[in-house]
C-alpha cells in the first residue's frame, strides 16, 4: 500500500509530493478538486494549508478533504510524463 510521506505547497494549486517507495514529484491539483469537499480548496490560501495527516498517510485539508496516494502519485507519473 502507498503512503505519502511528505508534502508541501508550491504555487497555484502545485504541491510537491513524496512516496513512501522513495519516489516525489510535482502534483497540479488545477482542475481536479472536484465535489463539495474540494470546493473550499478552490481559495488558494485554503488550499495552502495542506499537511500529511500522520495516520492516513496522505495529503488531507483543514475541512476534512483529502486524496488518496494512489490518486496523487498517477495524477504525477501522468502529468511528468506529458512534461517530456
Amino acid at each position: 500500500m502507498l503512503h505519502v510521506t511528505s508534502a508541501k505547497y508550491l504555487s497555484g494549486y502545485k504541491i510537491w509530493v513524496a512516496f513512501d517507495d522513495h519516489t516525489s514529484g510535482e502534483v497540479d491539483l488545477e482542475g481536479v478538486l472536484k465535489g463539495s469537499v474540494f470546493e473550499p480548496l478552490k481559495d488558494i490560501g485554503t488550499f495552502q494549508q495542506l499537511a500529511v495527516d500522520p495516520e492516513l498517510e496522505t495529503v488531507v485539508w483543514p475541512n476534512g478533504a483529502d486524496l488518496a496516494p494512489e490518486f496523487l502519485k498517477e495524477l504525477q507519473l501522468k502529468q511528468s510524463q506529458a512534461v517530456q
